[in-house]
């Protein structure tokens, strides 16, 4: 079987990380030579600069992405960048023509603006999909998953899920006993639980332009660990119902549940990191009527327990 070829195509201030995953995982730290060939590629050869002050010699144009089996954009330099006609043409002719086409990170940018990805699946770094959902609306942006596949077009969510990315095609084309031995001696898990949300900072608010939500939200803040309703926290303010519920969604973009949904669940990250809590204290703390009802809310929103989210952030010690 001939070695597929794997092209990198490295762009003005590009991320010497993101540049090196595709290269460790199918050349320097493949047990078995052979099965891919690596090449570099910039759309000017030459001298190419990245955003740390290093650069590296690039001898090939874009010609190569044309014989390409497998073509991994690493990077892109800033959403507003538009790339080239000729890097977009380059990579539309390759998808067309049956190639693989990657974009880790930012990269998966230069897919969007490529038209690749339109009423396609796909993934990019969590801090940039709000941007990334409004540039591409026909994108069907998925801001949970490390790495998304979707009729030979592969994107990843940020920095360090490259890796899962690229084991994941390894995988894909060489099987799982390949891809762990990959894994290994790169010493990073073959395959990682879980998804981007374990990452994302959902950081609420801290005040609002409005002073009586403002008080409100200090006191269920307080008393997180207390059950409330609509009717009490109407009479705390001296609101109507209605007149409540239109304040609070005006100052906090959410209904009073969802707020209190992701305020909770914030404080349950918090306690889980930061104390040796039980689940069922934990649960308490947060305002959860039961540890089962906290378990399957943590579950649902974070792909992960509360458990495996304990031994991620504080190690295997902690969650024992």
């Amino acid at each position: 079987m001939p070695a597929l070829q794997v092209v990198v195509v490295a762009t003005r201030k590009f991320s010497p990380f993101h540049f090196s995953v595709p290269s460790m995982v199918f050349d320097k730290a493949m047990p078995e030579p052979g099965l891919f060939r690596v090449e570099i590629c910039a759309e000017q050869p030459g001298q190419v600069e990245s955003d740390i002050g290093i650069s590296i010699n690039v001898e090939h144009g874009l010609e190569l992405i044309a014989s390409a089996d497998i073509i991994i954009v690493p990077f892109w330099e800033h959403p507003e960048s538009v790339p080239s006609q000729a890097l977009l043409e380059a990579l539309r002719m390759a998808w067309q023509r049956g190639a693989e086409i990657v974009g880790l990170c930012l990269g998966a940018y230069v897919l969007a603006y490529a038209g690749l990805l339109n009423h396609r699946r796909a993934s990019t770094h969590w801090e940039y999909e709000r941007d990334f959902a409004r540039r591409f609306p026909e994108i069907r942006l998925d801001s949970n998953a490390l790495y998304t596949c979707d009729d030979r077009l592969i994107t990843s969510a940020g920095t360090a899920a490259g890796i899962d990315c690229c084991l994941h095609i390894l995988r894909e084309h060489c099987g799982t006993a390949l891809a762990n031995r990959v894994a290994r001696r790169m010493v990073v898990p073959p395959y990682r639980e879980g998804g981007q949300a374990q990452f994302i900072e959902r950081v609420i608010p801290e005040t609002t332009r409005d002073n009586q939500i403002n008080e409100l939200i200090d006191y269920l803040r307080r008393n997180l660990e207390k059950q409330h309703n609509i009717d009490s926290l109407a009479a705390h303010v001296s609101m109507s119902r209605r007149t409540l519920s239109r304040h609070f969604t005006k100052a906090t973009g959410m209904s009073i549940g969802e707020w209190l949904s992701v305020e909770r669940l914030q404080r349950s990250q918090e306690l889980l990191e930061t104390t040796d809590h039980n689940i069922e204290i934990v649960s308490s703390l947060s305002g959860y009527q039961s540890p089962v009802s906290f378990r399957q809310s943590f579950k649902a929103r974070f792909n992960v327990s509360p458990s495996e989210w304990r031994r991620t952030f504080r190690g295997t010690s902690a969650a024992r």
